[in-house]
């Protein structure tokens, strides 16, 4: 197990060695495997990157982000011009039903909200908006209309984890109510963890997915 000072070099290497991140204004500091990612980025685009750059370290028992993201006078824009944007983004990008999904921005922060039919179209909606001009964060709140039955729902998941690397996913176990779904058991890294989340997402008829698994060491 690494030490929480290896978890730090090992951590800000890896967002040197990431080409879309710019280093010089992001601070590393870490304790008991937390990480803590602090200081300004210039777009929501990079503090994004910065994220997944420090998840892929297998140490990561927890990132905790205090990242503000400062545009330059370039990329500002009013939030009727944003939200502009994001709908005619939403119309020509997204496989969404016309109007399915409503636009609010407020500084910056776009927030989604609506009903989707499936978890790929609420990913799909989200997945353009990051790198719009002006954007500071996203707040996603689509939700799913139930298209499965339960034993199917976890059927599902179960046998895409079994398709996956088994010895780093058998401490887990997949409960299923009404369409939401709990995950708990032991991962070996965050990375593991965020994966096997989004896998349990991608089963249609799912609508909400609570994360219990816990990261540990072997």
């Amino acid at each position: 197990m690494k030490t929480d000072q290896q978890l730090k070099q090992d951590v800000i290497a890896e967002l040197g060695w990431d080409p879309a991140v710019n280093t010089s204004q992001i601070g590393v500091e870490v304790k008991d495997g937390i990480v803590t990612l602090a200081g300004r980025v210039s777009s929501f685009t990079e503090k994004w990157e910065a994220e997944q750059a420090t998840k892929r370290d297998d140490g990561v028992k927890g990132l905790a982000v205090q990242m503000d993201v400062n545009l330059p006078g370039i990329s500002n824009r009013t939030d009727a011009d944003l939200a502009r944007s994001v709908v005619n983004t939403l119309q020509c990008q997204s496989y969404l039903p016309q109007d399915a999904v409503q636009v609010m921005v407020e500084d910056g922060w776009v927030t989604l909200s609506g009903e989707g039919e499936s978890n790929y179209q609420r990913l799909d909606a989200a997945e353009f908006i990051p790198d719009l001009l002006g954007v500071k964060g996203i707040n996603e709140s689509i939700g799913i209309k139930p298209r499965a039955a339960t034993n199917s729902i976890q059927a599902d998941i179960e046998a895409a984890l079994k398709r996956r690397s088994a010895s780093r996913f058998q401490d887990r176990t997949v409960s299923v109510h009404d369409g939401d779904v709990t995950l708990s058991g032991r991962v070996q890294s965050l990375w593991d963890l965020e994966r096997i989340w989004k896998l349990a997402w991608r089963s249609a008829g799912v609508k909400h997915v609570k994360n219990d698994l816990k990261v540990c060491f072997a």
